[in-house]
């Protein structure tokens, strides 16, 4: 079986900058290239883990969050790092029309995706990782079975997490440094 590191997207690879509704406003932060690298060296699956309720929104389409996708696995390839593979909720509970609007398992702090992509890439969830910003990608990492750790690149702090992380890392790298000590 393989072990993964889960990653959560906005806020945590790239800028938050609320709803990327286009693939020209993505941006990488610093060093979540150099951080995925080293993943991908030391033999890791990267498999982001993304809740993406701007498409139940109406903000935009699930063909332009291909083409955000498309544009971070490039944005990526160009420094020699990768993704495996990119799951998304595009649901949410409150807003939207069907087929968008609507309860599931997939999005954070369900573990939907994370089942999706243990059974497809055959990892060992007590082996593997989640990184995000938010609470919710802590708890959804427990959930599933990972060690969680929390970036501060994005929204949350420490004290705002109820379900406390095994590190909390001031970005992306430090937090892979972390994983790849143990």
């Amino acid at each position: 079986m393989n072990k993964a590191v889960f990653l959560d997207k906005d806020g945590t690879i790239n800028e938050d900058l609320g709803y990327i509704s286009h693939y020209r406003d993505l941006k990488l932060l610093p060093h979540s290239a150099a951080a995925i690298k080293l993943l991908n060296d030391a033999g890791y699956k990267v498999i982001v883990i993304s809740n993406q309720s701007g498409v139940a929104r109406g903000m935009f389409g699930e063909d332009m969050l291909q083409a955000i996708n498309k544009t971070l696995q490039k944005h990526l390839l160009s420094k020699g790092a990768f993704v495996d593979d990119i799951y998304y909720c595009p649901h949410h509970s409150e807003h939207g029309e069907y087929p968008y609007r609507r309860e599931c398992d997939c999005r954070k702090p369900g573990i939907g995706l994370f089942k999706k992509a243990a059974k497809r890439h055959d990892i060992d969830l007590a082996k593997s990782f989640m990184i995000g910003d938010h609470a919710r990608d802590i708890e959804a990492g427990h959930k599933a079975g990972t060690k969680s750790i929390l970036v501060l690149t994005g929204h949350e702090i420490e004290k705002d997490c109820k379900d406390k992380p095994e590190h909390v890392a001031k970005d992306l790298l430090e937090a892979v440094k972390w994983i790849l000590k143990k």
